[in-house]
């Protein structure tokens, strides 16, 4: 794919992705909107309902890097394009499960094109676009997700308020055949794409240092954030002090913040790779420290829930850069295993959660021990950086010493 010949406007290839990332997240989140009324109408209770959360995210850590290796030899644009389909046969399984066995395995199904979808469409969004525009095309389709968390989840949970929710499926299963329309006529195909390596290589790739330490960034950046984000009900009602009328309109502002950082962290990374990694860690960290100092005024919680939003995704896009940048001949399995690498921190993160308050620390610990996550990504990092660093002091130095003797 050739890149954009006009640095200045994305093409819209880069936007029909974008559209695919809509639907995927919509039905990622949607379910925690509708737990109640899956749980009375499958008779089931609350807690089995919930497991439909794990069950999906468990099949995007173990099906991104299955589903990517195993579609390595197909063209890009025709893996997008398969990858909707299943996500929408998914979603139309969902909305006619008769029970709730059923319901998990649709589930699961239409968890498999997730992380695939996101880390091959990752790859495909910077073959399209400049170098200095790569962080950007990146951020613009995972704006796709940010949107759906933003629209999708309180319009689903609307829907299925109203119309009961196997409704809510209906319409996204009617998202996933426009955005599949979309794809199939907009992203271009793939003729000068590099031909993969072997799985052997692919495998050496990504279980790089730099590589690994990108996913271990990733796994402790958002693990951070959901360490705080999955208990943010409590937080803002018994600590805080507000009506629970008043959660969702707060919701609304971290959905706002997750776009502005999401956008954000994309033009920093493509300004300076390495100080956008460094500072989107510090944020996330500074910004749950903050939470912690301010748990008991309203006005601060609000604006500070939208900051915890911001700088949780500011972090998305550089830290899928660097990924890309680090795995060489394996960039969509790299990638895909970020996207499981995402996965795998959310539910680190809310199992941290529910470990401090079993241990009987309270809710006001959450964002303490949130905010000591990222802060470990950001060693991580650093750790990065350094290693780095010294291989290119080292490769380096023998080029220094052979122009020496050849003087």
């Amino acid at each position: 794919m050739p890149a954009s010949s006009t640095p200045s406007r994305m093409p819209l290839a880069v936007y029909a992705l974008t559209a695919g990332a809509f639907g995927i997240g919509t039905t990622e989140f949607v379910i925690m909107g509708l737990l109640m009324q899956v749980a009375t109408d499958l008779h089931v209770d609350l807690a089995s309902a919930g497991l439909l959360i794990s069950g999906y995210a468990l099949g995007v850590f173990v099906g991104a890097p299955v589903l990517t290796a195993a579609t390595a030899r197909m063209p890009r644009k025709a893996v997008l394009v398969a990858l909707m389909v299943v996500f929408t046969v998914g979603n139309l399984a969902c909305a006619l499960a008769p029970n709730y066995a059923l319901l998990m395995a649709a589930r699961v199904v239409t968890s498999l094109a997730h992380g695939t979808f996101f880390g091959v469409g990752a790859v495909v969004a910077t073959s399209l676009v400049p170098e200095a525009r790569k962080a950007s095309a990146i951020s613009i389709m995972f704006t796709g997700l940010t949107v759906a968390t933003l629209l999708g989840v309180p319009a689903g949970a609307w829907l299925g308020l109203h119309h009961g929710w196997r409704a809510t499926f209906w319409a996204v299963t009617a998202i996933g055949v426009l955005a599949t329309l979309v794809i199939a006529t907009l992203v271009p195909h793939d003729r000068n794409a590099p031909a993969p390596g072997s799985l052997r290589e692919e495998a050496a790739a990504v279980l790089r240092a730099p590589v690994l330490l990108g996913l271990l960034m990733t796994v402790l950046g958002f693990g951070g954030m959901f360490t705080v984000y999955t208990y943010i009900q409590p937080l803002l009602t018994q600590v805080t002090g507000f009506a629970e009328a008043a959660v969702s309109p707060i919701l609304l502002v971290f959905g706002v913040g997750m776009i502005l950082g999401n956008l954000l962290g994309g033009r920093l990374a493509d300004r300076s790779l390495r100080p956008a990694l460094l500072g989107t860690l510090l944020a996330l960290a500074v910004a749950m420290g903050l939470i912690g100092l301010a748990l008991h005024s309203r006005w601060a919680m609000v604006v500070l829930t939208g900051l915890l939003g911001a700088a949780a995704f500011a972090t998305v896009s550089p830290l899928q850069l660097w990924v890309l940048q680090k795995a060489r001949g394996a960039q969509s399995l790299a990638s895909s295993l970020n996207i499981g690498a995402f996965n795998l921190g959310n539910a680190l993160g809310a199992w941290l959660g529910g470990v401090v308050l079993a241990r009987g620390a309270g809710l006001t610990a959450l964002p303490w021990i949130g905010a000591l996550v990222p802060l470990s990504a950001l060693v991580v990092a650093a750790w990065a950086l350094r290693l780095e660093a010294r291989s290119a002091a080292g490769t380096a130095c023998p080029q220094s010493l052979e122009s020496e003797q050849a003087r």
